[in-house]
């Protein structure tokens, strides 16, 4: 066991602050990761204060983890020292169900995640990329492309697969009209990659306010939903809407968006469930779905995709000692658009 520098927290009520975790000793399989950046991710928030009501203390947050390897397994042949990688919200699974030999081990029943939650052994707390090091199963670890910056490809590894995964699910492409609701973390990656598949992309957003940047990142279009004409002039317009907030909303009257058999994903979740009559969705045989992260081969082809494309996210890159601060910011939707830590801001 290794003892490293972490950030984390020991109760809900308490700002993050140093600490020490211990890491395992690397075995036939792993792989030992010297961390370079690790995105901050809203959920971040949720479980280190308990929102959610299933958090395990003491906490180490994060899950959107990139830097290079250090040391390798004795069976590993996928990576080396040297190596750029990254790890996401996973670090394990059962390894036996039908998700997993299907390659969605996000949807597996017994997933291990990168942090807030038990390893195999059922008593280990899993710690996560809020530190300077972490070892991982080698099935769970991921190549980063050598053309994209390390800091900016972080957010990839959460916000990037968890909006290429309903994309690809759902055939974006050319062709085909997908409406992206909200601008933040999860939105401007939904933009960048539909954009990147070659569909007609476009933003639903309160305002106007970020016009010009959604059409930087890639959209065609811009509406406001404070306007009561766009959804009337917008009705049955959409093959596909990705919902990427996590506020109320009348899911019903962007339902009435989608054209016959489209589909609206929801990504982020309400704190109140949301009330839905039936009508929008049986008058045009339409689909209300969810869609969570995606497995480890999906990950390795969005990543790869993001390479090909040159496509990483806008990033604040900050200090760890400023951790706290973004929390706040993120809850203020003040970050354009997403935060990455400086994990050499610890060691």
């Amino acid at each position: 066991m290794e003892n490293i520098k972490a950030y984390g927290v020991l109760n809900a009520a308490q700002p993050l602050g140093p600490m020490q975790i211990s890491r395992r000793d690397i075995g036939a399989n792993d792989v030992a990761i010297d961390i370079a950046y690790c995105g901050v991710c809203h959920s971040d928030i949720h479980q280190a204060r308990n929102e959610w009501g299933n958090s395990i203390y003491p906490m180490v947050p994060g899950h959107e983890i990139v830097g290079k390897v250090t040391a390798v397994g004795a069976h590993v042949k996928r990576f080396k020292p040297g190596d750029r990688a990254g790890v996401g919200c996973l670090v394990d699974s059962c390894r036996e169900c039908i998700d997993c030999k299907d390659n969605l081990e996000q949807f597996c029943s017994r997933p291990i995640f990168t942090y807030n939650c038990l390893e195999k052994d059922n008593k280990t707390i899993a710690q996560g990329g809020y530190s300077t090091k972490i070892v991982v199963h080698q099935d769970f670890v991921l190549r980063i492309p050598e053309n994209l910056a390390l800091d900016k490809t972080a957010p990839l590894l959460c916000a990037g697969i968890t909006t290429y995964s309903p994309l690809r699910h759902w055939n974006a492409g050319p062709g085909k009209r997908v409406a992206i609701i909200g601008l933040g973390g999860l939105g401007h990656m939904a933009v960048k990659l539909a954009h990147a598949m070659g569909a007609e992309v476009t933003v639903l957003s309160r305002t106007l306010d970020k016009k010009d940047d959604a059409k930087r990142l890639g959209a065609d279009h811009v509406h406001a939903t404070n306007d009561p004409t766009t959804f009337a002039k917008l009705s049955r317009h959409f093959d596909l809407i990705i919902n990427t907030v996590s506020v109320k909303l009348d899911w019903g009257q962007y339902l009435g968006l989608l054209k016959r058999d489209g589909s609206m994903v929801l990504l982020g979740v309400p704190s109140e469930a949301p009330q839905l009559h039936a009508f929008p969705l049986i008058m045009a045989r339409r689909s209300l779905a969810g869609s969570l992260i995606g497995g480890l081969k999906e990950t390795q082809e969005m990543l790869d995709f993001c390479g090909k494309h040159k496509i990483t996210a806008d990033i604040e890159l900050i200090p760890m000692g400023k951790i706290n601060e973004a929390f706040e910011r993120v809850i203020k939707a003040d970050v354009k658009y997403r935060f990455v830590i400086d994990i050499n801001s610890l060691k």
